[in-house]
């Protein structure tokens, strides 16, 4: 008896375990999902103009308006698109007209075109202010010699470009052979994967027990 007890109570526990995580991650479904439908709703927003000191929380996404002119400053992400392969993202100084130094991400280029001198010229920018989270624990540092980043770090890009941490995504191509890669309201969001591989393992978990339990029976039997 005792023996069944021991097995039942690691069973139950272990199960109960498993179906906590499998569904904290429905919540943190609900939650990412939350995030994707306002992030999405601040895209269409219309167009502001840039605000004096732009919030990472609050202001992530918003759309903006930005006049001034493009400088000759700028740092190539590496990137790539389904449809042209591996290139690089062009971030590049922008000061506007009432004197601001900020960054535009003005979208994409070709590997081959990455060193193409890009001369700088007035322009309007429509766009959505973002602080992307690229950069993880196992992002390679840039090489700052070379001028490639491997993600965009808005408050290490800024300080390479002598600007505001404040960063323009363009909606639209801006010229010199950039194609605009514009702001979407994409997340990772694994999370109910997450949770279908956590209530497998508790069910398993469950099945195990049951087996368990059954074969302790049928050698008392």
């Amino acid at each position: 008896m005792r023996q069944i007890l021991f097995v039942l109570m690691i069973g139950v526990c272990g199960t109960a375990v498993l179906l906590r995580f499998g569904f904290w991650q429905l919540e943190r479904l609900d939650w990412k999902e939350g995030l994707i439908a306002d992030a999405a709703q601040m895209i269409e927003l219309a167009p502001v103009p840039l605000p004096a000191a732009p919030d990472p929380e609050a202001d992530r996404y918003r759309p903006v308006v930005v006049s001034g002119a493009f400088l000759t400053d700028e740092v190539h992400v590496l990137t790539s698109t389904r449809e042209a392969g591996p290139g690089f993202r062009i971030i590049t100084a922008f000061i506007t007209d009432d004197g601001r130094r900020i960054m535009v991400d003005r979208g994409y280029v070709t590997e081959a075109a990455r060193n193409t001198p890009r001369s700088g010229h007035p322009a309007r920018v429509t766009g959505n202010l973002n602080w992307p989270d690229d950069v993880t624990s196992s992002t390679p540092a840039p090489d700052i010699a070379a001028n490639m980043w491997f993600g965009r770090d808005v408050t290490a890009m800024a300080a390479a470009l002598d600007t505001e941490p404040v960063l323009v995504i363009a909606r639209e191509d801006t010229g010199d052979g950039v194609t605009a890669q514009p702001a979407t309201a994409a997340f990772r969001n694994d999370h109910l994967g997450y949770a279908v591989t956590w209530f497998g393992l508790a069910l398993v978990w469950a099945g195990m027990t049951l087996y368990w339990l059954w074969r302790i029976r049928t050698r008392k039997v």
